[in-house]
């Protein structure tokens, strides 16, 4: 029995869900629910009650939770104070919309943790990205992960989720989708892109009447424009910081907004690689300053 299904179990404890588990520890549903079947095997009980429409664990999971959380704690304290000299060079990519947010604590925290490591950064967007990963050009980017969850040859990582949102100049007074579109003209995010592709598909599901030409592949030039009184997008912005410098109306698009998830992707037979489990580091190290 691997010693990851328990640590797996205390996620699905602590998110709730086997769904919420698998966010936080970078797995697919099927494997959580494999795990959670394989510790059941082990202990010959059930962890979980299966006779409702969700799975929800029972006393003896709590119980095993319990006792080995300290240990699970206590192992990884003992792995993080080891003394490793990590070294060597990382390539990472990363996309626009990332670039201010995450890599300025991330380069600190590894040049803090790990002096001798170099980190070389490289802009692009998420589809050439992580091809360059594919092929070995790159050893991990930041990326936005495609909606059907991206190549399986690879690994990824998920760092943050973020849902799309309307954004319309400070002095529109309607609120519904269709009326700011008749107001205004569209001003899009690339549509060859994954953000372009998804925010295209819900404007034209929601919204008969469109028009507009104007395209960009920054979410800050967009903002800007729409600040201006030049038109509204539908679009995913990772750092609100982007509104204190151009302020618009932000109107929430409800259950059925699309949802982007940005993920650190790597190749799999890299996993076990110090520099970039130090890159993985860095990168969670950046996360709470950033996306909290």
């Amino acid at each position: 029995m691997k010693i990851d299904a328990f640590a797996t179990l205390d996620a699905v404890l602590r998110a709730g869900s086997l769904a919420g588990a698998a966010l936080e520890r970078n797995l697919t549903p099927s494997a959580v629910s494999m795990q959670m079947k394989q510790l059941e095997t082990y202990l010959g009980q059930p962890l979980f009650d299966r006779s409702g429409q969700q799975v929800r664990p029972n006393a003896l999971a709590h119980e095993v939770a319990a006792l080995t959380r300290l240990t699970l704690h206590g192992l990884e304290g003992l792995r993080k104070e080891r003394s490793i000299t990590v070294e060597g060079v990382v390539r990472l990519g990363v996309i626009d919309s990332l670039l201010p947010m995450m890599l300025p604590p991330t380069l600190r925290h590894a040049r803090q943790r790990h002096p001798d490591l170099q980190i070389r950064p490289v802009r692009g967007r998420s589809a050439g990205l992580t091809d360059a990963v594919k092929s070995g050009a790159l050893d991990a980017a930041l990326v936005a992960r495609p909606p059907g969850g991206g190549s399986a040859r690879l690994r990824w990582h998920t760092v943050a989720r973020s849902p799309f949102v309307l954004v319309a100049p400070l002095s529109a007074t309607e609120t519904s989708l269709p009326a700011l579109f008749r107001e205004y003209e569209w001003i899009r995010y690339q549509r060859d892109t994954v953000t372009g592709a998804l925010a295209a598909r819900y404007v034209n599901a929601h919204v008969r009447t469109k028009r507009g030409s104007m395209e960009f592949d920054s979410v800050a030039a967009i903002v800007a424009m729409v600040s201006e009184g030049l038109g509204v997008s539908v679009l995913h912005v990772m750092d609100p910081r982007v509104y204190q410098a151009y302020p618009v109306r932000v109107i929430r698009l409800g259950r059925g907004a699309p949802v982007i998830d940005m993920a650190l992707v790597s190749r799999k037979e890299d996993d076990d690689k110090r520099p970039l489990a130090a890159l993985r580091e860095a990168v969670a190290a950046a996360l709470p300053k950033t996306l909290a």
